[in-house]
């Protein structure tokens, strides 16, 4: 198994699932490198019996899960909701509109899509994703700006 191009393939896809999880960026960055960590100590241990993407999002869950039980563990005395930072409603709500935003993420025309994509998950610059279209930093952002309201338009909808 060539772990390089596993990292590579697999790396913003475990991450934008993570930040669906935790609702943060320096957790979700945390665990996503522990996932590949994981996945490369452990390589002789996946059998193969689903893809390598689900694999290592079912890594990430339980690496996410650990992190919330050493958060309770830390806050010692204080309710379990307190302790993980949400409640068991609010993870269950917030999974739902993660899930609803990347199904209009997903269904959003072009360039929208992309430049949403590149912008939030791949946390690329206005002007690095101007570069990216041949067009200029202005453009990128007035492109993602576009994104973002039919984004919102779109969630209100539903």
């Amino acid at each position: 198994m060539d772990f390089e191009q596993l990292y590579n393939t697999y790396y913003m896809q475990v991450y934008s699932f993570v930040l669906t999880l935790s609702r943060n960026r320096d957790i979700s960055e945390e665990i996503t490198q522990k996932t590949f960590f994981r996945a490369i100590t452990a390589g002789k241990k996946y059998a193969g019996d689903s893809s390598e993407l689900t694999w290592l999002c079912a890594i990430a869950k339980n690496l996410f899960t650990d992190e919330l039980r050493l958060q309770k563990k830390t806050c010692a005395g204080e309710t379990e909701e307190k302790a993980s930072g949400i409640s068991v409603e609010n993870a269950v709500m917030n999974e739902d509109s993660a899930f609803q935003i990347h199904q209009v993420v997903h269904n959003l025309e072009e360039p929208y899509k992309e430049v949403f994509q590149l912008r939030v998950f791949g946390e690329l610059s206005f002007q690095k994703i101007g570069k990216l279209f041949g067009k200029t930093e202005n453009w990128a952002r007035v492109t993602y700006h576009r994104a973002r309201l039919k984004i919102q338009e779109r969630m209100e909808e539903l």
